[in-house]
């Protein structure tokens, strides 16, 4: 059993902001002090000095090996979980897809199979429900028993995800009697296909199109038909990657309802927008992704959901293609550019960066990137905080080490940086996940396999 001294560090989460020596036994943290007040014996001492020492962060949207579009997102477990604990995550909720015509344990199974033995950092899973039937309904139910408490539906992709409004108001009706939280992606994807083959019959085949058929009227439009939908089975619902104003506004009004809605951004639309879209030479092929970027104007309802907490949670949506051989899929046709940016080692230094602009808080820097997502998906407080008694997921941030972020020092394996060039303050140093060192002073100290799968309870908001 070894013991662990972190000493000398701000620690920060999301209620306080303490210097504090942090003790750390047999995986986990056993006792917080402030500084020097206790001569604890320990096996390592690390010292954090000038140094925030912070929870692992929580990324509750990822796709490794994802199937899309004829092509597999170029993440694996291995290569994906490494990049987060560089990026300072230590746990990753990952999406098993259920196949249509298969059943969703054959989909779960599938994913654990992927990830069994390969993860540096512990994970998770959501399941993406494509095939909604009596048979995947009563599914459902084992499933939350399992630790798989959430269930991922799409009002867009007519053909591969689709679901219509009666299937979802079915799974909506299961999930509110079995405590699963309903995951949507609210974009009117019928609508969206029309705009498509119109677009595409107009000779409009760059990327940049993309964005303009996928219109922020249907996005706003969806996420109020799954409102409502949820208000009607008596559902909690989750609205991933929300992008635009719109749709903002839609969660502002049913939060004030006091409904049990819930809404997740990405820093994609915290920090580019539809200038990205438009780079010359297919160059914008590389930030495809759905929800798509949106005009820059729509960053400031963004923010400003987060600070009034309309919007609880940033993840990465982390998908990512490489640009050569797989992006260039949709060379002459934006609708073949397979869908998905990479971001998984970048959003704990994204967020941080927007501390420092002025945006958000330290504290509501830590809420969104750890404690809430960590609540929201039930894996509070083993994750998300630094408390005794929780797992020793801790990471040790530079705040005033600078970097240029850059896809020839990423370790996500992936040929470009959809943030390449951007000049950020802030780094992770050192990273444990549960006690053990992943990242050792800029080091990578961690192994495929120490990762475990983490089993969740059921959203902690309802």
């Amino acid at each position: 059993m070894t013991r662990t001294l972190i000493t000398g560090g701000l620690v920060i989460t999301a209620s306080d902001e303490l210097h504090a020596d942090v003790l750390i036994e047999d995986g986990r943290v056993v006792a917080m002090a402030t500084a020097g007040s206790q001569q604890w014996n320990a096996d390592r001492v690390i010292d954090a000095s000038r140094k925030y020492v912070i929870p692992g962060g929580v990324d509750a949207h990822t796709h490794m090996e994802l199937p899309f579009g004829g092509t597999f997102a170029s993440d694996t477990f291995e290569t994906g979980t490494r990049a987060a604990a560089w990026g300072g995550t230590t746990t990753i909720v990952d999406f098993a897809v259920q196949t249509p015509g298969h059943s969703l344990r054959e989909g779960l199974d599938t994913w654990y199979a992927k990830a069994d033995g390969q993860c540096a950092i512990d994970y998770a899973f959501h399941m993406i429900v494509s095939d909604v039937n009596e048979h995947s309904l009563k599914e459902m139910d084992g499933l939350v028993e399992e630790g798989v408490s959430s269930f991922k539906l799409f009002m867009a992709y007519p053909g591969v995800f689709y679901s219509d409004d009666g299937q979802i108001l079915r799974a909506m009706q299961r999930a509110s009697g079995n405590g699963g939280l309903i995951m949507m992606h609210a974009e009117n994807g019928i609508a969206i296909d029309v705009l498509v083959e119109q677009a595409l019959a107009r000779g409009e085949t760059d990327p940049r199109h993309h964005g303009e058929v996928r219109k922020v009227l249907l996005e706003a439009e969806a996420t109020h038909r799954a409102i409502q939908l949820a208000r009607v089975a008596g559902s909690p619902l989750y609205v991933v990657h929300v992008s635009a104003e719109e749709a903002v506004a839609e969660l502002a009004l049913a939060r004030d309802k006091g409904l049990p809605v819930f809404g997740e951004t990405c820093p994609q639309y915290l920090f580019l927008s539809t200038d990205n879209l438009e780079e010359p030479d297919f160059q914008g092929a590389k930030y495809v992704c759905s929800t798509p970027l949106r005009p820059r104007e729509h960053q400031a309802a963004l923010w400003r959901g987060l600070r009034t907490n309309d919007l609880q949670v940033v993840s990465t949506d982390h998908c990512p293609f490489c640009f050569r051989g797989q992006k260039e899929l949709g060379r002459g046709d934006f609708s073949k550019i397979p869908n998905g940016l990479p971001g998984v080692e970048n959003r704990m230094d994204l967020l941080h960066q927007a501390v420092l602009d002025g945006h958000i808080s330290r504290r509501r820097w830590i809420e969104i990137a750890c404690a809430t997502p960590a609540r929201m998906f039930g894996l509070y407080p083993q994750k998300g905080t630094i408390a005794p008694g929780s797992d020793a997921d801790i990471v040790l941030y530079d705040p005033h080490a600078e970097q240029v972020i850059s896809a020839e020092t990423h370790h996500m394996n992936v040929d470009y940086s959809a943030y390449e060039g951007k000049r950020i303050t802030g780094r992770v140093d050192t990273v444990l996940s549960r006690g053990e060192l992943v990242i050792d002073r800029r080091e990578y100290t961690g192994r495929a396999g120490h990762g475990a799968f983490v089993h969740r309870s059921t959203c902690q908001y309802l």
